[in-house]
């Protein structure tokens, strides 16, 4: 049997044994008998102090088991081996004493000292540990009993050891307070280094912060445990135990049927926990995460502002459809099998948990009471939350675009400033990023006629013409050249803003709208040619000339849209300086880049064959 699965009776009784053992040997020693009665002495401390901490496990046990708490064994399973090779290591010594010899003696009498003083000091460091067991154990009163701050010889080369020990110890046997206290204690100890956290999850403080954070015992308990399982899920490793220990469906409980003080620190817990990993993103939509979510993001964000929405309906009867979809109300079809269900007007309701459990009847009327600024705080986080579990994600920006998640997007990023506006725009960034990539999320969430496409495109112009953020203009610049498959040949005012970029003072801004509009002339663009030449139209070729002189970053994508250029349109005088920058990038260590080796060779070519003959003509007609 493994020492994990013994109970912590059974792994007492090894110890004792020895303990017994040790006792009897005592009795019967022959030599240094003065050694081995304060041995003896040291044996009789122990063996109660074991016995105490036995009696205390299995009372606290048994108090535990008619609630929700529970006996923290990882300590003390870590201290009774060290006791045992203690007790192993003087029952050794112990046992040379018994015997009889000249030999023996002797060879005895010039290590003896030495010994007993080692043996001495493992006794009092294993009586040291068992002390320490009782002071942070023994909670008599489990509401009353605080958190015990001291330093056991076990991990006196490691004082956080004991204190994680301490506040875990606190979380599964502890009152509310001393929960709390432990909660943000292990948050502020998590949030200091990364090895903190490693010892935390090794020590196993997950569980029951994750057990914290379901009971609800209090709001301020719920956002301790939240805030402490932020702070640790700042890679895999430990977002892969929470998930293990069914973290997602906990926190999607949470999430639905908490105080919005609450939902905020759940929001943010999903966050880290999307962002670190691709597993926890899967397992956040199988519990169905999105639409709480949106839900709270959407909470008062359309109320007496349908009519004004971008792409807005053209009749009274479509104004009333929208209205009930963003109500839930219905209107909604069908996606992938799946119904529709709209995040609500705060007119109508207010967040996807409320109408279950025991807030069924309060949560509206919190909810407006509710602070501007908690409110607003609780909106960034769920935009971030759905930024990172929309980010690298087909299926959860599908499930975004199917609960109308892009028109609430859409109309924060209109009116909202700062985070809130960044993180929607950012989750818009990575929703069209997936729409490229799959052609159905495409075709189903960015049709021409749809108004929450109509929404989205407007916004992100604006921010592209408007803006002089770079932080904002290359998420949108961005977004739009994600969308660029999308536009119809007659949509030729969506590129004049991105070519007016490419003279941007900024280099990234002016590279990312190079970037996109090479997703707008290349072959894979069904529209190219006449992309093409609306580029050129829009004079795009003098500030892509200036783009060639700046970074090789700049130069890179510069050219790719130059050689798209010449080869869908390269019979167009716009095009005349862009042989001999091309020329010269033929000449550069850039013609080796994968994306250029092949393609500049035959733009040069293409434009030779037109520019030419237009050079005979010219010559012909002049004579």
């Amino acid at each position: 049997m493994g020492e994990e699965e013994k109970t912590i009776e059974e792994e007492f009784s090894y110890p004792i044994l020895l303990a017994e053992r040790i006792r009897k040997l005592v009795e019967e020693t022959e030599s240094f008998k003065v050694e081995c009665a304060e041995v003896g002495k040291h044996i009789d401390r122990l063996s109660q102090m074991l016995r105490s901490v036995i009696r205390l496990s299995t009372n606290t046990n048994t108090n535990m088991n008619q609630s929700s708490y529970s006996l923290y064994e990882r300590p003390i399973r870590r201290i009774i081996s060290e006791i045992s090779r203690n007790l192993e290591r003087t029952l050794t010594l112990v046992r040379k004493c018994k015997r009889n010899g000249l030999f023996h003696f002797v060879t005895f009498t010039i290590t003896s000292a030495t010994d007993f003083r080692k043996i001495f000091n493992l006794l009092d460091s294993s009586i040291g540990d068992l002390r320490w067991v009782l002071s942070v154990y023994d909670f008599n009163s489990v509401d009353s009993a605080g958190i015990v701050l001291s330093l056991p010889p076990i991990a006196s080369n490691d004082p956080i050891l004991s204190w994680v020990w301490s506040y875990i110890a606190a979380l599964h046997m502890g009152g509310v307070s001393d929960r709390i206290e432990a909660a943000n204690e292990l948050a502020s100890l998590a949030n200091d280094n990364i090895r903190n956290k490693k010892i935390i999850a090794e020590e196993g403080g997950i569980p029951p912060l994750l057990r914290l954070l379901k009971e609800g015992a209090s709001p301020d308990s719920q956002v301790a445990a939240a805030n402490a399982l932020a702070n640790l899920a700042t890679d895999q490793e430990k977002v892969r135990i929470i998930v293990s220990e069914h973290g997602a469906q906990i926190i999607v409980h949470v999430l639905n049927d908490s105080t919005m003080r609450v939902q905020i620190g759940v929001a943010k817990l999903v966050s880290r926990m999307a962002k670190n990993d691709p597993a926890a993103q899967e397992e956040f939509a199988r519990e169905k995460i999105i639409r709480p979510l949106v839900s709270l993001l959407s909470f008062g964000t359309f109320v007496d502002e349908l009519k004004s929405l971008p792409g807005k309906p053209t009749s009274f009867h479509s104004l009333v459809r929208i209205n009930k979809e963003l109500q839930g109300g219905g209107g909604g079809g069908n996606v992938g099998g799946q119904q529709n269900h709209y995040p609500h007007s705060s007119s109508s309701s207010s967040s996807h948990s409320e109408g279950s459990g025991g807030r069924s009847g309060h949560g509206k009327k919190e909810r407006e009471n509710e602070k501007p600024e908690v409110k607003h705080q609780l909106k960034i986080n769920c935009a971030e939350a759905l930024w990172m579990l929309s980010k690298g994600s087909v299926p959860n920006s599908r499930r975004i675009t199917e609960t109308k998640g892009l028109l609430c997007l859409a109309k924060i990023i209109e009116k909202e400033t700062e985070d809130l506006q960044l993180n929607c725009l950012m989750t818009v960034m990575e929703i069209t990023a997936a729409a490229e990539m799959n052609a159905d999320l495409r075709r189903a969430a960015f049709k021409t006629n749809s108004p929450a496409a109509k929404a989205i495109v407007e916004q992100l112009l604006r921010l592209v013409e408007e803006e002089s953020s770079p932080s904002l203009q290359i998420p949108a610049i961005k977004s739009i050249g994600s969308l660029a498959r999308t536009f119809p040949a007659r949509e030729t005012r969506i590129i004049n803003p991105i070519v007016l970029q490419l003279a941007n003072k900024n280099p990234d801004v002016a590279t990312e709208a190079a970037i996109a509009l090479g997703k707008f002339a290349c072959a894979e663009n069904f529209l190219c040619v006449e992309h093409s030449k609306a580029i050129i139209e829009y004079d795009g070729v003098t500030p892509l000339l200036r783009l060639l002189r700046a970074s090789d970053q700049a130069q890179l994508h510069g050219l790719i849209l130059l050689c798209y250029l010449a080869l869908h349109v390269g019979n167009s005088e716009g095009l005349e300086r862009a042989r001999a920058a091309l020329e010269g990038a033929a000449r550069s260590s850039l013609i080796q880049h994968p994306s250029l080796k092949d393609l500049i060779p035959k733009a040069i070519s293409h434009l030779g064959l037109y520019q030419d003959g237009l050079h005979s003509f010219r010559q012909s007609y002049s004579t």
